[in-house]
């Protein structure tokens, strides 16, 4: 039996006209309600009637590309290929091809992250594009698992671009283990052993992918047997910014001023490095080399040019919106891997002595 409005009213503890005012989002409701009765609304898996309802399982020229934020290059790039995957293929005119990209900002928040989900089921988008790494919870992966299916059920393709695969979606998972610890192998290559790190947010995938990779290269080098080297001592968390990353150079300098090479766990992080070492009176790569990860726009133009992993995330940004549109083959097995590419630069040299 279908699920009525009034059967989420019950549910929600609320009357029918909350939630079709909930729903239609053009009166002010309480944010304590107004989570309640969306809670009610995914619990129940209810449908929104309506002009489309008609069409059953049909979906809509919508695609909804979930960003943790819009204004970091990482994310931006990726969307703005996805984007532009959206019109008719070259060659192909006056076919109907073209659909109409949402971007939904979670700004981090998993709770928000789970109701562009649910918003983008109930307008029957035709394909979800989530990009990024996800944030390790046990709850939430499963909510993000149980979204994921409910949109596959109901017409919808599911792309993840940049973070683990799940049942029910297309995943382009990026080689951040590999390439973190190529990065580091460089930097011992090049001479180095005391090596800090700056990491991300410890509850984000790609935050623990890439330590791992780090540290496996350390450890490969054995450099985790020195005695007067603390690897957790030199490893600092924080945002995936450049305040971030000049908080945790200070730190990383207060526990250990003979640091000679520092690795961001991103670019952005990087260039916060760069100016507290600057401030500190050292110099770029003379006292102190830094990598960063991602190749964004500013690393070959930064002063001095950034050494760091080049992820092509412009192609996965491409490649993930023709296959929300079913333009390209499935990779085998559902998953393929986007590989990173080290640019060294002139950030990086061998420590002095």
């Amino acid at each position: 039996m279908a699920v009525t409005l009034a059967d989420v009213a019950a549910r929600a503890r609320v009357s029918a006209a909350t939630v079709s005012r909930v729903l239609s989002g053009n009166y002010p409701v309480a944010e304590s309600t107004r989570t309640r009765v969306l809670r009610a609304v995914d619990e129940l898996e209810y449908v929104v009637n309506g002009p489309a309802s008609a069409l059953a399982a049909a979906t809509s020229d919508l695609v909804g590309v979930l960003v943790n934020d819009i204004a970091d290059p990482f994310f931006g790039i990726m969307a703005g290929a996805v984007q532009a995957e959206m019109g008719t293929p070259a060659g192909e005119p006056g076919r109907g091809g073209e659909k109409l990209a949402v971007i939904c900002n979670t700004g981090g928040s998993p709770e928000r992250e789970l109701n562009y989900l649910t918003l983008l089921q109930r307008q029957r988008a035709a394909a979800v594009v989530l990009t990024g790494g996800a944030v390790e919870h046990p709850d939430h992966a499963a909510a993000v698992a149980t979204k994921a299916s409910r949109l596959a059920a109901s017409g919808t393709r599911v792309v993840l671009c940049g973070r683990p695969p799940i049942a029910d979606a297309t995943t382009l998972t990026f080689d951040n283990r590999g390439g973190a610890r190529r990065l580091t192998e460089h930097l011992l290559t090049l001479g180095h052993r005391r090596i800090g790190y700056v990491a991300g947010p410890a509850e984000r995938t790609t935050t623990r992918h890439r330590l791992e990779g780090h540290r496996a290269a350390l450890g490969a080098a054995k450099v985790d047997q020195d005695q007067d080297l603390d690897l957790e001592r030199l490893t600092v968390h924080g945002l995936y910014d450049r305040a971030s990353g000049y908080d945790a150079t200070l730190e990383l300098l207060r526990r250990d001023r003979g640091l000679t090479a520092i690795v961001a766990a991103n670019d952005t992080i990087a260039l916060g490095v760069c100016a507290a070492l600057r401030d500190q009176g050292l110099r770029i790569p003379e006292d102190v080399s830094v990598a960063g990860f991602d190749d964004l726009p500013f690393s070959a133009d930064a002063v001095p040019a950034l050494t760091t992993m080049r992820l092509p995330l412009h192609e996965a940004g491409a490649r993930a919106g023709r296959l929300a549109l079913g333009r390209e083959p499935q990779p085998p097995g559902g998953v393929a891997m986007v590989r990173a590419e080290l640019m060294a630069r002139a950030s990086t040299a061998p420590p002095r002595g």
